[in-house]
């Protein structure tokens, strides 16, 4: 047992920086967030940590190892992850201005326009698209993990890391929605949507000129 707490603390301290890190995740609950409330940004959070545990249970089940040695499987999931940010990009960059006090007094309910499983799905495709958690939790979890611990130990590592990571988005998402922080935003929700939108585009380029490696 003191052996497996050993492993699941590595994985933390190195789970931690990527928790935090800026990236597509980030700025989907932020955007969530602004434009259409705290539900609707913590229903994306379960999103994003479902997805993580895709990832994870294929790097245990031994595909990552598959999908990072095939070019042609990296490149499908890259370009799939690539259209998707260009495509939540486009449309973040032609979105009108939003009502934020109407996305403010409908937490706690579905936000108008958007559905709880819409929520959910922009979540769980921002991560599960992303092709660098194959390399991430492949290289983890073969430098901090031994290959005798069993699966369903593994398995625990992984919902713990999915549980800190919604935790961090949820927080995230109360904090995003907050009234003085909401109410900051409330008369640039355009050029929130504007500024969003650049960065998922930006984002879809990036991991465009990404290469297996």
């Amino acid at each position: 047992m003191e052996a497996y707490l050993l492993e699941l603390a590595s994985l933390m301290a190195i789970f931690s920086f990527a928790i935090i890190s800026p990236g597509a995740d980030l700025a989907m609950v932020m955007r969530q967030s602004l434009v259409h409330g705290r539900r609707q940004a913590i229903i994306t959070s379960f999103g994003i940590g479902t997805a993580l545990m895709f990832h994870v249970s294929y790097t245990i089940l031994g595909l990552g190892l598959i999908i990072s040695q095939s070019i042609t499987l990296f490149n499908i999931i890259k370009w799939c992850g690539v259209a998707y940010l260009l495509y939540i990009g486009v449309k973040a960059l032609r979105a009108g201005k939003a009502d934020l006090s109407v996305a403010a007094e409908a937490d706690g309910k579905d936000a108008p326009g958007q559905s709880a499983l819409r929520a959910y799905g922009l979540g769980f495709a921002a991560n599960a698209l992303n092709p660098k958690p194959v390399f991430f939790f492949l290289s983890i979890f073969s430098t901090a993990v031994s290959a005798h611990t069993p699966i369903l130990v593994k398995f625990s590592y992984g919902a713990v890391m999915a549980s800190c990571l919604i935790a961090w988005f949820v927080g995230v998402s109360i904090f995003m929605t907050t009234p003085r922080i909401k109410a900051g935003f409330s008369k640039a929700s355009q050029w929130i949507d504007r500024a969003s939108g650049l960065v998922f585009i930006a984002l879809g380029l990036k991991l465009a000129v990404q290469k297996a490696s």
